[in-house]
C-alpha cells in the first residue's frame, strides 16, 4: 500500500511539475549586426513573451516580412540561440535597403487613369513606387479588380530580382481575375412587384453587364430617394460556377398624400374675417407602375377658383423617357375663365436630374364683355425645362435639402386675327443649409415672367400667400414680372417638432399697370410631425415699400400634408 501511495504521489507531483513548465512565458530578444540595424528592428517593433516555442519562431518570420516591407529585401536570420530556461536571442542581417521597386504589368488588366490615381510614377509598360507603398498599391488594385467584375480576383508580385543598376528593385504585376463576372438576374423580395422599368433606367442595374460591388451598394441606397420604396437591407449576391444572382430587399411605404391648408385674415373693406384654403391630393404607385396622380383644388376669400390635375408616368413601353400631361382651370369670379393643357416627354439623367421637352396650350375667355383689358385669347408655348433634386436620406421633416427647377417657353398668343410673339420663364431653387442637427437655414428664390408685346389682365401671373410670400392674401398680387426670396431660420425642438422664422421680399413689376412694388413679410411658424403627416402653423404679416405694419394684415395659415 505504501508503494502505491508514494506512486500516486509522484505521479501528481509530475502533473504539477509538467503543468508549471507549460505555462512558463518565453521571452524573446532580437538584435541585428549593428547597433543600427537594432535600431531599426526595434522601429518595426515585435512582440517580446510567448506561452510556447511555436508561436515565438511566428514572430520572428512576421518581423522579418515587416522588414522588407520596408526595403531590406535581404534580411535573413542568422541564429536563435536559447540563453536560459525562458530566453531566446535572435540576431537577423537586414542588408540592403531598397527605396524604389519597377513593377511591370499589362495594360489590358488595369487602365492608365486608375494607375495614375495612385499617385505613382507611370510609364509605358511599368510603373514604379516607394517600397513602403506597395502593399497598400497592390491592395487598391484588387479592389478596382474586385469592383470591375471580378470579386474573385488576386494580386501579387513575382520574379521579384534587382535591377541593372542594383540600386532598385523589379518585378511583375500577376493577376488572377478567373472569370469576369456579369449580372445575370436581379431579385426583388419584399415588394415583388417593384416596377421592373426603374431598376433598368432608375438604378441602371442591367443584365449581362459588369458586376461592381460597391457601385451596386451605392445604388441600392438611391431607392431610398423614391417616395413609394426604401431599402430594407443592403443588397446581397448569389455566386453559382456560371451565374451571379442580386437579391434587393425593398418594403413598400405609403406614397399617397393629402395636403390642404386653411387661412384666414380681416378684410380691409368689411372688417370681416374671411378664409380661403386649398386641397392638394396625390396619388403615388398604387398600379405598381411608379405612375403618380396629382389633383390641386383652390379657392380663396376673392372668388378665384382653380381646378388642376397632373397626370405622370415613367418609363412608358419600358422606355427610359416618361409622359406628363396637365389640366388647369382658373376662374377669376364671374369675369373670365382661362383654362391651359400641357403635355411633356421627360428623361431622367440620372437619380437626381430630368430634363423635359412640351407645349402648353392656353384658352382663355372674357365673361363680362363690359370690362376693359381683358380678352378672348389662344397661346401655345413650346418648353424646355430641366430639374435637380438632392434628398435628405431618412430626414422626415426636411427630405428633400436642394431643388433647381427652371423652364423656359417660346410660343405666341393669337386674338381677333392679331398673332404676338411671346415668351415666358421661370425659376424656382431652393437649399437647406444644415449648421448642426438642430439648427438650418432654408433659402428659397423664384422668380416668373412672361414676354410679349402687350398684355391682356386675364394672361398676367398671379401670386401671394403660403406657397410665396406669406403675408399676402392667396393668388391676389398681378405682374407680368416677380421675384421672390424666402429665408427661413429653422430650430428642431425634436424630431418631430420645429419652429421657425419667416423673412420674404418680392420684387413686383406690371406692364400692364406700369407699376413697380416691393414687398415684405415678416412672422414665424410651427412645425409638428403627427401620425396623421406634417401640421404646419404660419403667422405672417405682410407689407409693401411705402406701407407700414398693420396687425390688421396679419394672416394666419394651417396646412396639413398626410401620407396614406
Amino acid at each position: 500500500m505504501k508503494i502505491i501511495r508514494i506512486l500516486i504521489l509522484c505521479f501528481v507531483y509530475g502533473l504539477l511539475l509538467s503543468n508549471s513548465l507549460y505555462s512558463q512565458n518565453l521571452s524573446l530578444v532580437i538584435s541585428g549586426e549593428s547597433d543600427s540595424e537594432s535600431r531599426v528592428i526595434d522601429s518595426v517593433g515585435y512582440k517580446k513573451t510567448f506561452s510556447n516555442f511555436k508561436l515565438l519562431q511566428d514572430e520572428i518570420k512576421s518581423l522579418k516580412n515587416g522588414l522588407q516591407k520596408i526595403g531590406f529585401i535581404e534580411n535573413e536570420v542568422l541564429e536563435t540561440r536559447k540563453e536560459n530556461d525562458s530566453t531566446y536571442h535572435s540576431k537577423i542581417r537586414l542588408g540592403k535597403k531598397y527605396h524604389t521597386i519597377y513593377i511591370y504589368y499589362e495594360n489590358n488588366i488595369i487602365p492608365e487613369d486608375y494607375l495614375k490615381s495612385l499617385l505613382v510614377d507611370l510609364e509605358k509598360d511599368y510603373f514604379k513606387t516607394n517600397i513602403k507603398n506597395v502593399a497598400t498599391v497592390l491592395s487598391k488594385i484588387n479592389f478596382f479588380l474586385v469592383n470591375n467584375g471580378y470579386p474573385f480576383s488576386s494580386v501579387k508580385l513575382n520574379y521579384l530580382n534587382k535591377r541593372h543598376d542594383s540600386k532598385n528593385l523589379e518585378a511583375k504585376l500577376v493577376t488572377n481575375t478567373n472569370i469576369e463576372r456579369t449580372i445575370d438576374e436581379v431579385i426583388v423580395k419584399g415588394y415583388e412587384n417593384f416596377p421592373k422599368s426603374f431598376l433598368k433606367h432608375y438604378l441602371k442595374i442591367k443584365p449581362n453587364t459588369s458586376l461592381n460591388i460597391n457601385t451596386l451598394k451605392e445604388k441600392a441606397k438611391i431607392l431610398n430617394s423614391l417616395p413609394f420604396t426604401n431599402l430594407a437591407r443592403d443588397p446581397e449576391i448569389l455566386f453559382t460556377k456560371d451565374s451571379s444572382t442580386i437579391y434587393l430587399y425593398l418594403e413598400k411605404r405609403k406614397s399617397n398624400t393629402f395636403d390642404g391648408f386653411l387661412g384666414f385674415g380681416t378684410n380691409e373693406t368689411t372688417g370681416k374675417l374671411e378664409f380661403d384654403g386649398y386641397l392638394d391630393f396625390a396619388l403615388t404607385n398604387n398600379l405598381n407602375y411608379g405612375e403618380s396622380i396629382n389633383l390641386i383644388y383652390k379657392s380663396d376669400e376673392n372668388e378665384q377658383k382653380t381646378f388642376n390635375v397632373n397626370i405622370k408616368a415613367p418609363y412608358i413601353f419600358k422606355s427610359p423617357l416618361g409622359i406628363q400631361v396637365n389640366l388647369e382651370i382658373f376662374k377669376k369670379d364671374s369675369t373670365f375663365t382661362t383654362v391651359s393643357q400641357s403635355g411633356h416627354l421627360f428623361y431622367p439623367i440620372n437619380d437626381q436630374q430630368i430634363i423635359s421637352a412640351g407645349f402648353t396650350s392656353i384658352q382663355s375667355n372674357n365673361l363680362l364683355n363690359s370690362i376693359s383689358n381683358i380678352e378672348d385669347y389662344n397661346s401655345i408655348f413650346y418648353n424646355l425645362q430641366y430639374q435637380i433634386i438632392k434628398p435628405q436620406y431618412n430626414n422626415l421633416l426636411f427630405p428633400s435639402n436642394f431643388n433647381f427647377d427652371v423652364k423656359i417657353g417660346l410660343g405666341n398668343r393669337k386674338n381677333n386675327g392679331n398673332r404676338v410673339n411671346q415668351a415666358l420663364y421661370e425659376v424656382n431653387a431652393y437649399k437647406i443649409f444644415n449648421l448642426n442637427i438642430k439648427n438650418n437655414i432654408f433659402l428659397r428664390v423664384k422668380s416668373q415672367g412672361v414676354q410679349s408685346k402687350n398684355y391682356f389682365t386675364n394672361e398676367l401671373l398671379r401670386f401671394g400667400g403660403i406657397n410665396s410670400i406669406r403675408g399676402f392674401e392667396e393668388n391676389t398680387l398681378l405682374a407680368t414680372l416677380y421675384g421672390i426670396i424666402n429665408l427661413e431660420y429653422r430650430y428642431n425642438l425634436s424630431s418631430s417638432i420645429y419652429i421657425h422664422t419667416i423673412t420674404d421680399a418680392a420684387y413686383l413689376n406690371n406692364s400692364l399697370g406700369n407699376l413697380n412694388e416691393k414687398l415684405y413679410g415678416f412672422g414665424f411658424g410651427l412645425g409638428v410631425l403627427t401620425k396623421a403627416g406634417l401640421l404646419k402653423l404660419v403667422f405672417a404679416n405682410g407689407k409693401t415699400e411705402n406701407q407700414s405694419l398693420k396687425f390688421s394684415n396679419s394672416k394666419i395659415h394651417v396646412s396639413l400634408n398626410a401620407k396614406f
